[in-house]
């Protein structure tokens, strides 16, 4: 299929990313390290399926930010929830490749205290919007393939299961079978829908609690599901 008037898609900037209940900034190592550092000690399963971590000191994970953000990819952001004092969570692109419209969403680490919230949900849709809205035809994400949160993560979020690569990887000296999901410009305009349905203050009660799911919602968009869920 020819691409009428295809232009590659923009490399990623700087400008933070904000929503209702939360925002991504840039990652800093100097603004940031502490802060995450201290938000993710004592939960060294965070970092299980991480090609990088756990880290024993503040100082051991401000290096590790200073060399993760010194290339151009991936391009790693700070999420701060709405309210909160400081960034308890990271995400970045990676893999990006403007000219194929291709982009990946990875090395999500997100504290306990952002896990399963509104924050980190809509810190997902807010670097999802800006790949789509700058041009970008494919939005993957990839995970090893026993990490079974992050596959379930993945569907929810409304990627299509797209198979496992078998002994695609060695993460610290064992075996990655990677799970392949995605998502494409032509299901976006409905998962952006959904979305807002979700993401709307009408969706949830007084105590916080969801009305309608996100995996729901989403699951009427979703191309392929993932067999092992």
């Amino acid at each position: 299929m020819v691409l009428n008037g295809w232009q590659a898609a923009e490399w990623p900037d700087a400008r933070p990313l904000e929503g209702r209940y939360v925002r991504l900034d840039r990652l800093d190592a100097d603004a940031h390290a502490a802060d995450l550092f201290a938000a993710f000690a004592g939960h060294d399963t965070l970092w299980d399926y991480m090609p990088y971590g756990p880290f024993h000191s503040s100082a051991a994970y401000h290096r590790w930010a200073k060399e993760a953000t010194a290339g151009a990819d991936p391009v790693y952001w700070a999420i701060t929830a709405e309210g909160a004092a400081h960034a308890s969570g990271v995400a970045s692109y990676l893999r990006i490749t403007p000219e194929h419209g291709v982009i990946e969403v990875g090395n999500i680490c997100l504290s306990p205290a952002l896990q399963r919230g509104r924050a980190a949900t809509e810190a997902m849709f807010l670097m999802m919007d800006w790949a789509f809205s700058h041009g970008y035809r494919r939005y993957e994400w990839k995970c090893n393939a026993q990490n079974m949160p992050s596959r379930r993560a993945a569907q929810r979020l409304g990627f299509s299961f797209e198979g496992v690569f078998r002994q695609h990887m060695v993460i610290k000296g064992a075996n990655r079978d990677t799970a392949w999901f995605s998502i494409i410009d032509s299901e976006w305009p409905a998962l952006r829908e959904a979305y807002a349905a979700w993401l709307s203050p009408v969706n949830f009660d007084a105590a916080g609690r969801q009305r309608e799911r996100l995996s729901d919602l989403t699951g009427l968009v979703r191309a392929a599901s993932d067999p092992a869920l």
